[in-house]
C-alpha cells in the first residue's frame, strides 16, 4: 500500500485546463490554483480562426425546443435516445448550460470532434453534453446500431439523441457545435477550424458559477467527484457483461511468451500466453492511480510496448492523458507522464484521501516542471505507441492527426508533430515497417477492422497499428467488432480465435461491486444491482453451514470451473464470522482453549523440523479452500459458514459465472439471431436501466459475424440470505447455554 500512489483527478482536470489554456509547464496543484488562465488563447492542434454566429432564426429556435420536448421520454414519433440512463435525472435540466454536437456523427472525422467535445467535458463538468444524429425512417434501424458501435468505439459518456426531423439549417454533413443557456439563444460553431478556446470561454460565461466550470477548483479532493467525473457509457447491462469489451490494442513478448491484451472500455490489461492462459491483469476501476496491479487504475488503455531490457511495460492511459509503465517483476504500476509527485503516503493519508478528506497540499507537480512559459504541448487523448532507437517514445493519437515524442529520462514532450502528412514525412519508415505485417492479413477481416476502428482518413489501415503483433510464426490480432482475439498462422493461412482460460485470476470484476468511497462520496445513492435470489432463515445462533444449490440458465454451460477468486461475501448485522465452509479443520472432539494452544505450538515445532511438510499442507488447504463444487447435473454449488448472535442478520454472496451458450441439439440447428437473442435474454436484467435494448443488443453481436456459441459472457449471481436468530437455548441447570450447528441449503435459479 505504502508503494501506491493517487493521482488526484484534479490532475486530470489540470491536465485538461492545460490543452485548452495552453500552459506551457505544470504549476504547483494545491497552492496555486488558478491554473486556468482567464484570456484562454488558441492551441496548438486547432486554429485560432473561429466561425460562431448567434442564431435567433426560426429552425434554430424548432431544435431547441424539439430537443427540450425529448428529454423526458426515451422514445417518441420522430427521436430516439441512446447511451442514456433514464433514471438519472438531474443529468437532463430545463436550466442549465447546454453543448450539443449536431449534425451527421456517422461520416467525417469522429474522432476529431468527439475528441474536442470529451476534452470540453473532461473540464466543464457542470455544464450538460449531449449528441444529435439526424436520420430517417429509412435508415433508422441501421443508424441505431452505428451509433451504438460508435458509442462503444469512442468511449462516449454522453447522450445521443437520433432524430427523424428535418431542420434544414441545422441537419446535414457539416456537425456544428450548439453552445445555449436555457434552451435560449444558441452560439453555433464551425467544426472546420474550430477554436476550441472561445468555445470554452463561451462555457465559462454561460455557466451560472464561472468558477465552478473552471474544473480545477472544483475537484478538490480524489473521490468526492470522481464519481461524477469517471463515467461510462450507459450500455453496461449488456455490452459490459461480454468477456472483452472493445479490445483495442495488443502486443507480444515473444521471449517471454506473453500477451498483452488492452481490454480497453474494461479498463484494464490482460496478460496470458500464447495459448490464452490467463497469467495476471492491471487494473481494477476506473481511475487515475498508481500502485499494484490489483489497486492501479486507469481509464481506457490503448496501445502497450514491452521493453525486455527493463522488463517493463509501456501503457498509453488513453481518456487520462497519461503514460504508465508496469513493472512486470513487482507488479507496481506508475505514472511516466506527466510527473506527479504526491507528498504524504501513510496509511492515514491514504484512508484520508479515499474519504475525500486529503488536504489540496498533499500532491504537487515536479517542481522542475514549473515553468513562466504558456506554450508547452500536452497529450490529448494518445492512442499507439512506438519506440525509438534513442530511448524516447513516439506516441500517436487514434486520428493520427497528432504525434508526440517523449523522453524517457526527462519524462517531458520533446517534440510535435501535427498533421498525418507531416507525422509520415518524419516517421514513415518506423510506422511503415510495423504495417507491413498487415499484408499477411486477410483482406476481409481487415476491411471490417478497418470500418470498426479506423479514425484516419488518409491511410485507414495506419488506425490497425496497434491491433496486432507478431508472435513467432503467428500474427495476433484484435477483434473489436467480434470482441475477441485471433492468430493468424503466416505459413497455413489458419485463422482460429484465442480460447482463454483461467478467467478466475480476473478476480470479482468492478461493475458489479461497489467502493466504500464510492458510496461515501455520492450523494444520491448507489444504485442497487439486480438481486437473484432473497431467502430468509430462522434459525438458533451458533454455527450455520450454507450451501448455495445455483441452477445455471437453460441452453448454458460454464466456461471453466467457477474460482473463489470470483466470488464475495458480506456480513451485516449479528453475524460473528463468514468463512469458506470446510476452510478450517474441525477436531474430532472438543477441546478447550488453552488445549488448543498447546497442539498450536507442537505444530509449529513440527514445521521447524520439518517445513516441507509444513508446505504441502498449506498447498493442500489451499486447494480445498479454493474449491467450489458442480455435480452432473449443471449446478454450481458455493459454501460458507457463519457464526451468528441472537438478532437479525444478513448474508450477501455475489459471484461472477463466465457462460457460453452450449454446443448440444437444441442449438445446433439454430439460426444466429436466435442464439443471440438467448444470449440477451440472459443478460438482461430485470430492470434494464439503460436504452440498449435487447433488439439493438442483438443487431450489434450480429455485425460482428462469428459464431453466437463463441461468445463468452458474464452471468452475475447476487444472493441475499437474512437470518431472524431467536435466543440460546438454556441447558437443564438454567446457567449454561447450548450452542447449536445448523445447516441449510438455498436453492437459486438464473
Amino acid at each position: 500500500m505504502s508503494s501506491s500512489r493517487s493521482l488526484n483527478l484534479k490532475k486530470i482536470s489540470w491536465l485538461s485546463s492545460r490543452i485548452v489554456s495552453g500552459c506551457r509547464r505544470p504549476v504547483a496543484i494545491g497552492g496555486d490554483r488558478d491554473i486556468v488562465s482567464n484570456t484562454l488563447v488558441g492551441t496548438r492542434g486547432f486554429a485560432s480562426v473561429k466561425r460562431v454566429s448567434r442564431a435567433s432564426s426560426s429552425p434554430h429556435a424548432d431544435l431547441l425546443s424539439y430537443v427540450r420536448a425529448s428529454l423526458d421520454k426515451l422514445e417518441g414519433p420522430s427521436h430516439h435516445w441512446l447511451n442514456r440512463d433514464f433514471e438519472t435525472k438531474q443529468l437532463f435540466k430545463d436550466k442549465g448550460t447546454y453543448l450539443v454536437l449536431v449534425g451527421d456523427l456517422l461520416n467525417g472525422d469522429p474522432s476529431g470532434f468527439f475528441e474536442k467535445l470529451k476534452l470540453l467535458q473532461q473540464r466543464s463538468p457542470g455544464v450538460c453534453f449531449m449528441g444529435i444524429h439526424f436520420s430517417d425512417q429509412a435508415r433508422i434501424t441501421d443508424d441505431r446500431a452505428a451509433v451504438a458501435e460508435l458509442i462503444v468505439k469512442e468511449y462516449l459518456t454522453f447522450p445521443v439523441l437520433l432524430s427523424q426531423k428535418d431542420f434544414p439549417k441545422s441537419s446535414g454533413e457539416e456537425v456544428r457545435y450548439f453552445v445555449f443557456r436555457d434552451f435560449k439563444n444558441p452560439l453555433i460553431y464551425q467544426d472546420k477550424d474550430l477554436d476550441i478556446a472561445s468555445v470554452a470561454k463561451a462555457l465559462d460565461s454561460l455557466s451560472q458559477d464561472t468558477e465552478k466550470s473552471k474544473s480545477v477548483k472544483l475537484f478538490t479532493n480524489t473521490w468526492s467527484k470522481q464519481a461524477d467525473a469517471i463515467k461510462e457509457p450507459h450500455f453496461s447491462s449488456f455490452l459490459q457483461d461480454l468477456f472483452f469489451y472493445f479490445p483495442g490494442c495488443i502486443s507480444a513478448d515473444e521471449v517471454g511468451d506473453c500477451l498483452f491484451l488492452s481490454d480497453s472500455n474494461h479498463h484494464r490489461i490482460i496478460i496470458s500466453n500464447s495459448n490464452g492462459e490467463i497469467l495476471d491483469s492491471i487494473g481494477c476501476f476506473p481511475g487515475f492511480e498508481d500502485g499494484e496491479f490489483e489497486s492501479a487504475k486507469m481509464l481506457r488503455p490503448a496501445a502497450t510496448l514491452y521493453d525486455e531490457e527493463e522488463d517493463c511495460l509501456y501503457i498509453v492511459d488513453s481518456e487520462n492523458h497519461a503514460i504508465r509503465r508496469a513493472n512486470i517483476k513487482t507488479r507496481v504500476l506508475e505514472t511516466v507522464y506527466p510527473k506527479v509527485i504526491k507528498k504524504s503516503v501513510g496509511l492515514w493519508s491514504w484512508v484520508m484521501e479515499k474519504m475525500g478528506f486529503e488536504k489540496d497540499e498533499e500532491t504537487t507537480v515536479d517542481a522542475d516542471a514549473k515553468s513562466e512559459e504558456s506554450d508547452a504541448p500536452s497529450l490529448m487523448f494518445p492512442w499507439h505507441i512506438l519506440k525509438r532507437d534513442d530511448d524516447s517514445l513516439v506516441v500517436i493519437n487514434k486520428s493520427f492527426s497528432k504525434l508526440w515524442i517523449i523522453n524517457l529520462a526527462s519524462g517531458e514532450i520533446e517534440e510535435v508533430v501535427e498533421g498525418f502528412q507531416g507525422i509520415m514525412e518524419v516517421y514513415r519508415e518506423l510506422i511503415t515497417e510495423k504495417l507491413s505485417v498487415l499484408k499477411h492479413l486477410p483482406s476481409t477481416w481487415l476491411q471490417q477492422q478497418t470500418k470498426a476502428i479506423t479514425s484516419c482518413k488518409e491511410q485507414p489501415s495506419a488506425a490497425l497499428l496497434s491491433s496486432f503483433s507478431e508472435f513467432g510464426d503467428h500474427i495476433v490480432m484484435t477483434d473489436t467488432a467480434g470482441q475477441r482475439v485471433l492468430k493468424l498462422n503466416r505459413e497455413s493461412g489458419a485463422c482460429s480465435s484465442i480460447q482463454f482460460s483461467n478467467i478466475g485470476i480476473l478476480g470479482f470484476p468492478y461493475w458489479l461491486s461497489t467502493p466504500l468511497e464510492r458510496v461515501f462520496n455520492l450523494a444520491s445513492g448507489v444504485q442497487e444491482a439486480h438481486i437473484s435470489h432473497i431467502h430468509q432463515l430462522r434459525l438458533l445462533p451458533g454455527k450455520i453451514s450454507i450451501r448455495l444449490s445455483i441452477e445455471i440458465p437453460q441452453c448454458t454451460e460454464l466456461v471453466e470451473p467457477l474460482q473463489e477468486s470470483c466470488i464475495w461475501r458480506q456480513a451485516r448485522g449479528s453475524i460473528t464470522e463468514v468463512s469458506n465452509a470446510g476452510s478450517a479443520v474441525e477436531p474430532s472432539e472438543k477441546v478447550g482453549v488453552s488445549q488448543q494452544w498447546y497442539d498450536e505450538l507442537d505444530n509449529l515445532a513440527k514445521e521447524i523440523v520439518n517445513p516441507e511438510l509444513a508446505e504441502e499442507k498449506e498447498e493442500e488447504q489451499e486447494e480445498d479452500v479454493s474449491q467450489v463444487e458442480s455435480e452432473d447435473d449443471g449446478r454450481i454449488h458455493i459454501d460458507c459458514s457463519v457464526n451468528t448472535s441472537p438478532g437479525t442478520s444478513e448474508l450477501i454472496v455475489y459471484a461472477a459465472l463466465y457462460l457460453r451458450l452450449a454446443k448440444n441439439e437444441e442449438t445446433e440447428g439454430a439460426s444466429q439471431e436466435k442464439l443471440a437473442r438467448r444470449i440477451a435474454d440472459v443478460l438482461k436484467p430485470a430492470r434494464n436501466m439503460t436504452t440498449m435494448d435487447e433488439e439493438l443488443f442483438v443487431k450489434v453481436l450480429l455485425k460482428s459475424k462469428r459464431e453466437v456459441r463463441d461468445i463468452v459472457f458474464l452471468k452475475p449471481v447476487h444472493v441475499r440470505i437474512r437470518f431472524d436468530t431467536m435466543d440460546h437455548p438454556k441447558a437443564d441447570n438454567s446457567r449454561d447455554i447450548i450452542l447449536t450447528d445448523s445447516s441449510a441449503q438455498v436453492d437459486v435459479s438464473l
